[in-house]
């Protein structure tokens, strides 16, 4: 039992960090459009987008039926921001009026992994899904 409570937990802490990011990116999108890379088109409408998924992915997370499509949704919408990160530190780009030294901005790079492997955990990616059953050999 107090390992599905840790999960739980888990999987309740990531849907309101995701939550908040995503609200952010509305109610504050300069700071994350300041971060695209110029190389992309649309930068306040990437922040958008991503805010939008960053919120779904929060809300799937916490209904079951929808938890693992939301933690794929979650690893690869991590993926899809790394070179806005990788941006960041490259530039030394200042968030919110607030500059950082140039190797908290590359140490902050690896939170991605962090992020993918807790969703992936949380999503129970990578083991089959409830109700399918697997026969050996099949």
């Amino acid at each position: 039992m107090p390992q599905r409570w840790i999960k739980s937990t888990a999987q309740v802490l990531l849907a309101a960090v995701m939550a908040y990011a995503g609200v952010a990116h509305f109610r504050s999108p300069a700071p994350f459009v300041s971060i695209v890379p110029n190389y992309l088109p649309y930068p306040l409408l990437l922040v958008y987008i991503s805010g939008f998924f960053e919120v779904a992915g929060a809300v799937g997370l916490v209904i079951p039926k929808l938890r693992r499509w939301a933690a794929i949704g979650l690893v690869a919408l991590y993926i899809a921001v790394f070179p806005a990160n990788i941006n960041m530190a490259v530039h030394n780009i200042p968030i919110g009026g607030h500059s950082f030294a140039g190797w908290e901005l590359w140490l902050r790079l690896p939170l991605q992994l962090v992020l993918i492997a807790w969703a992936w955990w949380c999503g129970n990616i990578g083991r089959p899904s409830a109700g399918i059953r697997h026969r050996g050999g099949e």
